[in-house]
């Protein structure tokens, strides 16, 4: 079966492709861009670009939006952690967590896949800000995120690793039960 992720993050597909090709399912990357809107929840900014997307590109498609939920910054970046990354990066967010002494923070990841019907799947990953800039794989803010139960950060873990336990890979697993269930492959 294949299935299109329509994302320009090749880092996305990467895990995408670990995940659900060796289970049998092609997973081909379309490079096309959708308005991203301003809204309070990720299912609001996934719904939104499915419905967008529905009538430009094949029907069988999924999207993924994620975001960082730091508590000591009430939320921040949240939605907002594609737009943050680019405008103050890793050294902005670690300067505003120079003096908190909360740390705590969480990865959130939605997929919407589109067959006729728009079907969402979440998951979660719980962990800490670190002080510092670690590791070289993964992208984003995995270089700042270090996983509960774990002494290293996204970035100092490889793919197969970080997939058993991050938020993208939790809803891979979510998106991949659901495809066994309602589709014979």
């Amino acid at each position: 079966m294949k299935i299109f992720f329509v994302t320009s993050n090749r880092g996305k597909v990467k895990e995408a492709k670990a995940f659900l090709e060796p289970l049998g399912i092609k997973v081909k990357q379309l490079k096309i861009t959708y308005p991203e809107i301003q809204a309070d929840s990720l299912e609001e900014v996934v719904k939104f670009g499915i419905e967008w997307l529905k009538d430009r590109v094949p029907k069988y498609f999924f999207i993924e939006d994620s975001g960082l939920f730091i508590e000591a910054l009430n939320g921040f970046p949240g939605v907002y952690s594609a737009y943050t990354y680019k405008t103050i990066g890793l050294e902005g967010i670690l300067k505003l967590m120079e003096n908190a002494k909360n740390r705590r923070a969480y990865f959130k990841s939605v997929i919407g896949y589109y067959d006729g019907d728009i079907h969402m799947f979440t998951g979660v990953v719980h962990g800490v800000i670190s002080e510092e800039k670690k590791g070289t794989h993964g992208f984003g803010y995995d270089p700042i995120f270090t996983p509960d139960g774990y002494n290293k950060t996204f970035a100092e873990m490889t793919t197969d690793e970080k997939n058993a336990i991050s938020h993208r890979g939790k809803a891979l697993k979510e998106f991949h039960r659901w495809l066994k269930e309602n589709l014979k492959y």
